[in-house]
């Protein structure tokens, strides 16, 4: 069946990547706000049978998740025969559990609300807490930014070690993984597992939301090149508190992966002043400020060729499984 490529107007810079990098055109799609605030949707193109595919991030989410199930409404009621939201970033995924009393489970709503929509399948990357698929009577394909990050580094290894004063060998021998706090423990190991490094954990306090309280560091940092992964970077609070506490303890280097950098309140100035050297995140949001220590890389390609395996049908995860 054809494949037919569209996108939300959450991030059209990528979305046009990704339908370069699968050499695909994007359909002709009207998408606009009425003075009182409602969207509109229609597809300007016939979509009968096609199989579907609507790129969408979701910050701010309440306006682009709306777009997105209007979206696949008015594309099921046109006659797509499969429709696949391409979802980069899942607004919603911090809110999984019922972890406070009276506290609604926004991620278990999303899911439910995408499915009553009328979509197939979700193709997504880097959930916040990957238990989210389980919400889902669908296929959810979860696409891991390792890949990219990975690359970037292989691609970067001997201007990290000369910013050092290293050799690659002394850098590689010298690189750990830092999770910034428990519930980032089990990718920050998978990285390590991947990048052949030590790992580290912060163990930290939450006293409120968005706020974080650094409190020790297990594993030896001391002389290591760090390299912080987390899934997103918010207000950057655990992101520098982390850095500085790492830089304090005799850190060497400190660096970040972040996948989705939302960036939000003072997290741009936050970075600016504290010890990382860098931050690499992917344009699964779009930046809205950015810095010098900031670099973006693109998850287009990653994107396109799942998008593209989907269609014909073949195994997503053979691309992180070595």
């Amino acid at each position: 069946m054809p494949v037919s490529i569209f996108a939300g107007r959450s991030n059209p810079a990528l979305a046009q990547r990704i339908a370069e990098e699968g050499g695909w055109t994007l359909g002709e799609v009207t998408l606009k706000d009425f003075s009182d605030g409602e969207i509109y949707v229609r597809y300007e193109e016939s979509i009968r049978g096609t199989d579907l595919f609507i790129i969408q991030s979701t910050p701010p989410p309440a306006e682009h998740w709306m777009e997105l199930f209007l979206m696949i409404d008015a594309a099921r009621r046109a006659s797509a025969a499969r429709i696949t939201a391409v979802l980069p970033y899942f607004g919603y995924a911090r809110q999984d559990r019922k972890d406070q009393p009276r506290v609604s489970i926004a991620a278990r709503m999303i899911a439910k609300m995408l499915q009553d929509a009328g979509v197939d399948r979700v193709l997504t990357m880097d959930l916040h807490a990957a238990q989210i698929q389980g919400f889902f009577d669908i296929p959810v394909d979860h696409l891991y930014g390792s890949a990219v990050f990975e690359t970037w580094l292989d691609e970067n290894t001997l201007m990290l070690a000369g910013s050092n004063g290293q050799t690659v060998e002394d850098f590689r021998q010298n690189l750990v993984v830092v999770a910034p706090d428990v519930g980032a423990s089990k990718i920050a190991r998978a990285y390590a597992k991947r990048f052949k490094a030590g790992l580290a954990l912060i163990d930290k306090r939450r006293p409120e939301a968005n706020v974080a309280e650094v409190m020790n560091i297990i594993g030896d940092v001391k002389g290591k090149n760090c390299l912080v992964i987390d899934d997103l970077c918010d207000t950057a609070g655990t992101l520098t508190s982390g850095a500085k506490a790492l830089s304090d303890a005799g850190a060497l280097s400190v660096q970040a992966f972040c996948s989705h950098p939302l960036l939000s309140g003072p997290a741009v100035d936050r970075i600016e002043a504290s010890p990382l050297s860098r931050v690499i995140v992917t344009d699964s949001v779009p930046l809205a400020r950015t810095s010098d220590k900031i670099e973006v890389i693109s998850v287009a390609p990653l994107f396109a060729e799942s998008i593209h395996r989907i269609g014909s049908d073949e195994s997503i995860s053979t691309l992180f499984v070595d």
